[in-house]
């Protein structure tokens, strides 16, 4: 069921609805009242002037063609206050549900969202973000206090309907009529980054499935399963200062937990699936850098497309600040993307220097099994001796219901996240007459009593945009780099250019250094042996400055060359997007220029396809009509492709036939990406995985399951489009629809028309480097894809261009609200407009905010 179904169904709106349409003018209250007369209240106000309190002087804002703020002010204080006021402006439904989310707090918005907010609660987050403020310099206090301080003067005084359409149904009697909307404070913008930290996780996911598939599959099948990274594809950084060779860690012992156990973990880490989108393979991103040698330029050209889950509105917010004049009291003069919530520029260019990011994907999480006291339910062991949990008192309001009081447990390692749900439970719902206690099902050698409890580096207090506000104002590679040092989480992978022409790299972050294991399974917690020692010192993580190759290319692939001495993470992407870039930089057919780029964003060479195609040209028995339709295809998955539409069902049915019977349940099989791609890429006639278990007296070679698979995708494709193959296109198997995060997913068709947009026609696919992702398991829909494509001209900042998904609006029925979604799906771009005069010119509106 999609996020927003578990969201609204549960609290009946279907009810709602059907009230409604029983009245009269129901079609009108939805189809007219409420995009024409109640949508346009939220808009904002983009010309004139409005007077506040708090500002020191006047701010200029003006709005370009597509609607994105370019912000001028005097001080740093008014440049963020006047960067909050214009999120709010566009996007304050988004920043409160977020913020909701930050601090577990969903419930009161809603009611069907008390068990993420339990887990939310129990990791922290709010408690965490409290911590780091507190810890903050004044610098960057004063930052978030003044962008915080610019939200409130947006929202103060005005009704809901005035900041948002979706007020208008939360405030219906069968959701939240008694909802409030607070001020916003700074905690609501720290809590952010433990947002996005999570959906950059690392391989929690893995570490739970690596555990499952040990009781029913052999060390020598995981290993096919989770195979290394490939020594033939590339890695980010070839040399790395002096440091020398080591080996890996030693590998943990598998430790035998109960299937209840580990679904229980994976149900809870499911939980913010709901709101943060489920975390896969293909949530990554690309960024390259050229040096002036190889671009037609002469000077560095650097490119960027980060892989978040699709949503509604954009994650991302475009924005110019600009102080006037530039100072040390104000140094700031950066565009690019923000967070909604969040001040500063995430990723972006200021006069200077620019950069991007894409996901490092290091194991920055453990979990580890606490040994319980039989005796008392309140104390763990820890090298021989019982030690009381810590606790920490919780209340979660509920919309429309009774508070919830909570408990969590927290041991020297982190919280305990295993506490209180279903699987684990030894008392269960007496009408559940399906329900087994626990204690009866696992017979499993294991503590009498024990507890699972979650080591994660974000739970450390640290914020990110401390560092992101540091690259705001760097000059140059030494400046960038020292701000990086306060990068602890998510580790991104930095890639850099300036304007004096060199290009660079460096990994941030915490990594942990083990004392024994590798992270990739649960371990036991009750001793020291599987601690963490510390971290990578900062000036051992990777990085490299203007390489001899003339280029940086990061896609989610193994960042240290082999002999680096330091575990970072098994569980790289395996770099096929990087291969292709790569290949691409250096097969060039000439000076590499902006369209060449672009070129390269749109990229969808299907790797899969060159294997497997002449193998299915090869297979006897397959209808000649069509194979004939992938015949003389170039591999590109591209919008208009028949070949693409046939190759990628063959793929899918491949998948599902060759391991779906492998699987001890449905939710490990396979669901597409590069780890699959390197698993199939090794598998030749004599793999035992082409064996059917499920069939009786017969073994099935890798022909029967390639005849098979080809002949289902085209059943497949017959069903979705009919006979006629002429109209089998892979755009439309893969549409993209751009669904409001909340409302948008109700399964209502009423409510989901007024948020949600699409579909639309989207090429690429899953471990191309115009990553857009589709389930295995779900279907082709795009799920995840590259949230925005920016290009940026060190030797002209001016010729920069980008375009994000969706729209620069987060208001329904305004003119951007989607006016980008046909820029993106067709790898088309805007100026990123950088100087005044052509600011000016582009202007749709000029707002000033005076004292």
């Amino acid at each position: 069921m999609s996020k927003t179904k578990t969201i609204l169904k549960r609290t009946g709106i279907g009810f709602l609805i059907l009230v409604v349409l029983l009245g009269a003018g129901g079609g009108y209250y939805f189809k007219s009242y409420l995009p024409d007369t109640v949508a346009p209240k939220s808009f904002p106000q983009i010309d004139g002037t409005i007077q506040l309190d708090g500002l020191d002087g006047p701010v200029d804002i003006y709005r370009d063609h597509m609607g994105i703020p370019h912000i001028y002010a005097t001080t740093a204080h008014d440049l963020f206050f006047a960067q909050g006021y214009v999120h709010a402006q566009d996007r304050f439904w988004q920043m409160d549900f977020w913020r909701h989310i930050g601090s577990g707090r969903l419930a009161e918005m809603f009611a069907s969202q008390a068990d993420t907010d339990a887990f939310l609660r129990t990791l922290g987050w709010r408690v965490t973000a409290e911590q780091e403020y507190a810890q903050l310099d004044a610098g960057s206090k004063a930052i978030v206090d003044s962008y915080t301080a610019g939200v409130n003067a947006y929202i103060e005084g005005k009704d809901d309907i005035d900041l948002s359409l979706e007020y208008a149904l939360l405030g219906l009697p069968i959701l939240a009529p008694d909802y409030k909307i607070e001020p916003w404070t700074p905690i609501h913008s720290l809590t952010w980054g433990k947002a996005m930290a999570w959906d950059l996780r690392g391989n929690m996911d893995e570490e739970i499935q690596r555990a499952v598939l040990m009781k029913t599959l052999t060390p020598e099948q995981i290993a096919e399963l989770f195979p290394a990274y490939p020594a033939d594809h590339p890695v980010i950084v070839n040399k790395i200062g002096d440091l020398t060779s080591a080996s890996a860690p030693t590998t943990a012992s598998a430790f035998d937990i109960p299937d209840a156990t580990l679904a229980a973990l994976q149900k809870n880490a499911s939980l913010l699936d709901v709101a943060l989108g489920p975390a896969g393979d293909g949530i990554g991103s690309n960024s390259w850098a050229v040096s002036g040698k190889l671009s037609s330029t002469g000077m560095p050209i650097l490119a960027n497309d980060p892989h978040l889950g699709i949503q509604m509105p954009s994650i991302w917010y475009q924005v110019h600040l600009e102080c006037k004049p530039v100072s040390d009291a104000c140094p700031f003069n950066v565009a690019g993307f923000s967070f909604a919530g969040v001040p500063g520029v995430v990723i972006g260019h200021n006069e200077h220097v620019a950069w991007g990011f894409t996901n490092v994907g290091p194991d920055v999480m453990d979990l580890y099994i606490e040994r319980v006291n039989p005796d008392n339910p309140n104390q763990y062991e820890v090298n021989g001796e019982w030690v009381d949990f810590e606790t920490r008192k919780e209340t979660i309001n509920v919309a429309g219901g009774d508070p919830i009081e909570m408990t969590v447990r927290l041991t020297r390692h982190g919280p305990v996240i295993s506490d209180d749900f279903g699987p684990l439970k030894n008392v269960g719902d007496p009408e559940d007459k399906e329900f087994v206690p626990f204690k009866d099902r696992s017979g499993i050698e294991l503590p009498e009593q024990y507890v699972i409890a979650l080591k994660w580096t974000a739970l450390s207090p640290s914020t990110p945009f401390k560092a992101i506000w540091g690259f705001d104002t760097a000059k140059n590679w030494d400046e960038f780099r020292a701000a990086a040092q306060d990068f602890h989480v998510p580790p991104q992978n930095l890639v850099y250019a300036d304007v004096e022409g060199n290009i660079a790299y460096q990994m941030p972050g915490d990594i942990p250094i083990r004392a024994k294991g590798d992270g990739t399974i649960p371990v036991p917690g009750w001793t020291d042996e599987y601690e963490w020692t510390g971290y990578i010192p900062f000036e051992e993580l990777p990085y490299t400055v203007n390489p001899p190759e003339g280029y940086i290319a990061t896609a989610n692939n193994q960042v240290p060359p082999f002999d680096y001495p330091h575990w970072i993470t098994y569980d790289w992407d395996y770099g096929f997007r990087a291969q292709r870039i790569v290949d691409m930089i250096q097969n060039a057919p000439g000076k590499i220029d902006f369209a060449y780029i672009q070129q390269m964003h749109g990229d969808a060479f299907d790797a899969n396809a060159a294997l497997y195609v002449p193998i299915l040209l090869e297979t006897d028995g397959l209808s000649e009509e069509h194979v004939n339709l992938i015949k003389d295809w170039d591999y590109q998955d591209r919008i208009d492709s028949t070949a693409a539409a046939v190759f990628n069902a063959f793929w899918r049915h491949l998948l599902q036939n060759t391991f779906n019977d492998d699987m001890p349940e449905a939710r490990y099989f396979p669901d597409g990406g590069s780890r699959w791609n390197e698993i199939m890429r090794h598998m030749d006639d004599s793999s035992a995985w082409w064996d059917d278990r499920s069939t009786k007296d017969v073994v099935e070679t890798q022909n029967d399951i390639v005849k098979k698979s080809f002949e289902q995708g085209i059943a497949e494709l017959e069903e979705i489009f009919g006979k006629d193959a002429s109209k089998w296109k892979w755009g439309d198997m893969h549409a993209s629809t751009f669904r409001n995060g909340t409302l948008g997913e109700s399964g209502i068709g009423l409510i989901e028309n007024l948020f949600n947009r699409g579909p639309f026609p989207t090429g690429g696919g899953e471990a191309l480097v115009n990553a857009t992702g589709w389930s295995v398991r779900d279907g082709y829909e795009t799920n995840w894809l590259p949230s925005m494509r920016m290009i940026v001209d060190m030797g002209d900042l001016s010729n920069s261009v980008t375009v994000h998904t969706t729209g620069q609006s987060g208001h329904a029925y305004h003119p951007h609200y989607i006016d980008m979604a046909e820029l993106w799906t067709g790898i088309d771009y805007y100026p990123m407009l950088w100087d005044l005069d052509a600011v000016t010119a582009d202007a749709e509106g000029h707002l000033t905010l005076t004292p």
